[in-house]
């Protein structure tokens, strides 16, 4: 036994000896490790995309001595005279945060999570980069096989792969126009703190700028407004402020001002996302509402609840000015008052008051389902907990009258969620679930609340690392992010093919849409939502290469 360790030992040696620095494809299923020498492949793995859509391919560089400039190129690729250029091609730098586990909050482990554009860096010796390629395909593409060259450079020395691309004849339209609804709440005065701006300055909208055109990017639906000071009580790192000012006035009326409202709103717009204005809340976790009393020159707070004479003063005169107010802009069909994991009761009370003060704006809620409540509630996302969601037929009924179903997943969720820790291909099935279970989109909480130091540490307090945001600062996106996307890409690719079968009367082809459906087994998420993913890209791809289409 010892002499076979011995052997074993001088082997590895003898490896490690002659081991050169390495270039090869990984896969965007594997989260690399820095330290370790991933298996990988010169052969380009068979990207396959329709046209205006976007996908990905990881590639591992393994350092074996010290190189102090590495950068990297792409060719542009293609198909005999056509051509995708190389601008087409953001390329990424895998970079590691610290993460705790989901039964351990208090781990301390690095994760390959974060992607930093690309830039000449620096490797040790005996070091892993892992390196992510996504490539978004123009609209305008021809079909065909299209091929191109990633290169790497170390201190002069080139090491290149061959990228391999199939486009179908088939279109994703903009993400402006997807029919899933993606609805990740934002939060402004997280981008503020880090990057030491004046709250809703110039220089704030400016760094907020490429973050919400990155969300606006994957489909993003809605826009998260806060309208009272803190709605979720301090539960994340910035606090949440009121965008409407209010005011007691010195004869005890009440005015209001939408200023920052309207600057949010509007910059939201400019950034491609328009959909829904979404207001939290009436109901916060703490039942107190902050105003500025003109008489005595100070803030004061109202304390009262859902049912109470007071609760009902205080709201009904605000929602029947905001009503007012955005019937001018223009905003009220698209504007909700939202709450979230509210009693029953509460939101019973609480819909009175907007039925009684303000009944053209709609009312949204993400909690538990609630039968008594449904049929007030416009967009209506269910907590997604022990794999329930809405009764049969509930979502098809509200689709009918035009309403909104979707579904969240937050910390008390394991599978399938969005955690730094969490397994690749696991964020891709988040979309796809919405598939499974025949509901509009997804929800989570928290977009860009950042933790103290992002780009280094995603834990924050009790909650699993990586809860509370899914991107990072600046221009910086995730590999959680990244497959998302391709998820929310697939469920709009599945829908497409499935309104022209429809529109055509092909029974045969609905049914192969339909059975693609039973590949994705929540209940094997834990141990095959790797291979359950890839399995539905396939299907999708080979059924929209059919000549039907």
């Amino acid at each position: 036994m010892k002499r076979f360790f011995f052997l074993h030992f001088i082997a590895l040696f003898c490896l490690c000896a002659n081991a050169q620095t390495t270039l090869g494809w990984g896969s965007i299923d594997v989260r690399y490790s820095q330290t370790e020498v991933p298996e990988t492949s010169q052969k380009s793995p068979l990207l396959r995309a329709w046209r205006g859509e976007r996908v990905a391919a990881q590639a591992v560089l393994t350092a074996q001595e010290e190189l102090k400039n590495v950068d990297f190129t792409v060719s542009d690729l293609k198909s005999g005279q056509h051509i995708i250029p190389a601008s087409a091609v953001k390329k990424y730098l895998v970079r590691y945060v610290i993460t705790s586990t989901f039964k351990n909050k208090r781990d301390s482990i690095l994760v390959a999570d974060r992607l930093e554009p690309a830039a000449t860096c620096h490797m040790e010796k005996g070091t892993t980069q892992p390196l992510w390629l996504d490539i978004k395909v123009p609209a305008e593409t021809v079909p065909g096989t299209y091929n191109g060259t990633f290169t790497v450079n170390c201190d002069g020395k080139k090491l290149s792969l061959p990228i391999v691309l199939q486009v179908a004849d088939r279109v994703l339209p903009e993400p402006s126009q997807w029919s899933f609804h993606l609805d990740l709440w934002q939060n402004p005065y997280a981008v503020a703190r880090y990057f030491d701006v004046p709250l809703w300055s110039s220089q704030h909208f400016d760094k907020m700028r490429p973050i919400m055109q990155m969300l606006a990017a994957a489909g993003q639906k809605v826009i998260t407004c806060s309208v009272i000071n803190r709605p979720w009580n301090g539960q994340t790192f910035d606090h949440f402020e009121s965008m409407i000012a209010k005011m007691k006035q010195i004869d005890g009326t009440w005015k209001y001002d939408y200023t920052v409202f309207d600057r949010w709103v509007e910059f939201m717009h400019s950034c491609g996302i328009n959909k829904e204005i979404t207001c939290f809340s009436m109901i916060p976790w703490k039942l107190s509402f902050r105003y500025y009393d003109q008489a005595t020159d100070s803030h004061k707070e109202i304390k009262c609840a859902p049912g109470q004479k007071e609760y009902a003063e205080f709201w009904g005169g605000m929602l029947k000015a905001f009503s007012a107010y955005l019937a001018e802009k223009g905003w009220l069909d698209k504007t909700f008052i939202s709450m979230d994991e509210r009693t029953v009761k509460q939101m019973q009370a609480a819909i009175k008051v907007v039925k009684d003060y303000a009944p053209g704006i709609k009312i949204s809620l993400a909690g538990y389902y609630h039968p008594e409540i449904e049929k007030d509630i416009y967009d209506y996302c269910v907590n997604y907990n022990g794999h329930k969601t809405f009764p049969k037929g509930i979502v098809e009924r509200r689709r009918s009258e035009g309403k909104v179903s979707t579904y969240y997943t937050c910390c008390s969720a394991k599978y399938p969620n969005l955690f730094t820790f969490t397994d690749p291909a696991d964020c891709e099935y988040v979309a796809l679930h919405c598939l499974q279970i025949d509901v509009d989109g997804y929800l989570r909480w928290a977009y860009n609340s950042w933790t103290k130091e992002p780009e280094k540490d995603a834990r924050f307090r009790s909650w699993p690392a990586g809860d509370t945001h899914v991107i990072y600062p600046g221009n910086t996106s995730s590999i959680r992010w990244e497959r998302l996307v391709q998820g929310v890409q697939s469920f709009e690719k599945w829908h497409i093919m499935m309104n022209d079968a429809k529109s055509r009367n092909d029974k045969s082809m609905q049914n192969k849409l339909n059975k693609l459906l039973e590949i994705l087994d929540i209940n094997k998420i834990a141990n095959e939502s790797e291979r359950m993913t890839e399995e539905f890209r396939a299907g999708l791809n080979r059924l929209s290469a059919s000549k039907k289409y």
